[in-house]
């Protein structure tokens, strides 16, 4: 079979795999992400390891025609990178500002000590199992700091509480949360790669960030113009193809200009578009091609290169940073929010809400393992502690919000996508693809 046959094949069973796991997952009640990655670890190495399977191996050479290795995870690999840039794309197109700024100091708070104490929880962690803090440690306490809006808005959602002061809190600070995972992740990818720590590398790291961040928002403020220009243009599809292009620069620029992940680029582009008047439009074509294939693929790519059976040897580390994971988040955010005068039992509903990780956690373990900033038995620990916080948060709300049934809410079909609409009044919001 020739090389792009297998790839046909593979990409046919990982897109019908992840949709059809993420249906099943919506109906026994779990997030649809829930799904595509377990479906991805079935297939993986912890499984069934279909990229093992002879279809899969060996390909024939047009050559030759003798049989060769066939390098398909490499292609698969590069088709998550794409896909990934256009998930933290929109990932910004979705980040509201002006919530951000209606939420108030609580929800800044709360994200605050969401994001700081897991920090610590995971730098200690990596500690107490012999890992280096530089940059290891450091690397697992970046990856606990996300936060998944989606999976506890639709719970909140169901419960009717989506608009109380405790869900507008936990909406904001989510948001609030990714932004400052971003910039963490932006300070480590930079500074971990700089060979050396003379003061001259130090300052050459921050000028070459400072120039990445400055020239982006010089660009940005001249996105509603190219927009337009871009709309005129009289072609197929000219405006969503010229904010890919912007997406894809920025993420190039990010990481070559200024020395940060590709990731934040593409995020940035994202928050200055949401700023034009083709936002709602730019979300209409987007979203479909990012999450008809590439999402597919980074949630299914993402199990199979997490070996499960790998944690056999470190069951002790993955066990102790799932509940670092869990602890952390709901101390941090719950504790910053009784200081800003939340009552106990509002503070502990914000706490529960925020444990839940999303795409976030995933794009940055999935970066260490890419970058050789974690091992292979960090990344699959990770992938645990994304599903064991996807799992129980729904639950773990019902339990702390008073037990009156709201009006149920669409069901998530992405539980890991931003939510692409807002939210007025009492009108519930589908979080789909």
């Amino acid at each position: 079979m020739s090389h792009l046959l297998q790839l046909l094949a593979l990409l046919s069973l990982i897109i019908a795999g992840a949709k059809l796991a993420g249906a099943a997952a919506v109906r026994v009640g779990q997030p649809a992400v829930f799904g595509e990655i377990l479906i991805g670890l079935l297939l993986g190495p912890t499984f069934v390891n279909v990229l093992g399977w002879p279809v899969f191996v060996q390909t024939v050479s047009p050559h030759t025609g003798s049989a060769v290795q066939a390098p398909l995870l490499g292609v698969v690999q590069d088709f998550e990178d794409v896909g990934v840039v256009l998930l933290m794309f929109v990932a910004g197109l979705e980040t509201d500002v002006d919530e951000m700024r209606r939420t108030g100091h609580v929800a800044f708070w709360s994200a605050t000590g969401g994001v700081v104490l897991p920090m610590i929880g995971g730098i200690a962690t990596a500690a107490a199992f012999g890992m280096p803090i530089f940059w290891d440690g450091i690397f697992v306490g970046t990856i606990l700091t996300a936060t998944s809006v989606s999976i506890s808005a639709q719970t909140l959602m169901e419960l009717g509480v989506l608009r109380s002061k405790e869900g507008s809190t936990i909406l904001g600070a989510a948001v609030i949360d990714d932004v400052m995972g971003i910039v963490v992740l932006s300070i480590v990818v930079a500074f971990a790669q700089a060979p050396g720590n003379s003061l001259v590398r130090v300052l050459t790291i921050v000028v070459r960030m400072a120039l990445f961040f400055v020239a982006a928002l010089v660009v940005g403020r001249h996105f509603e113009r190219i927009t337009e220009w871009s709309d005129r243009l009289g072609v197929s599809q000219g405006l969503l193809a010229t904010v890919t292009l912007i997406a894809f620069v920025y993420a190039w620029a990010a990481e070559y200009v200024g020395g940060v992940a590709a990731i934040t680029g593409s995020y940035v582009a994202g928050v200055l578009l949401t700023r034009t008047k083709f936002k709602k439009r730019i979300d209409a074509g987007v979203h479909p091609l990012t999450y008809s294939m590439l999402v597919p693929i980074f949630f299914i790519n993402i199990g199979l290169q997490a070996n499960g059976r790998d944690l056999g040897a470190h069951a002790a580390f993955t066990v102790t940073l799932v509940l670092v994971a869990i602890v952390a988040k709901a101390i941090g955010c719950g504790v910053l929010a009784k200081i800003c005068g939340f009552s106990p039992r509002e503070s502990l509903r914000v706490g529960v809400g925020m444990i839940s990780r999303g795409e976030v956690g995933l794009i940055v373990a999935g970066y260490g393992l890419g970058h050789g900033l974690i091992g292979q038995d960090v990344f699959s620990a990770a992938v645990i502690v994304v599903l064991v916080t996807t799992m129980i948060t729904p639950p773990l709300l019902r339990l702390t919000f008073p037990a009156t049934v709201g009006r149920r809410g669409v069901a998530v079909e992405e539980a890991i996508a931003r939510t692409p609409g807002d939210v007025h009044g009492d009108t519930a919001v589908t979080f789909a693809d």
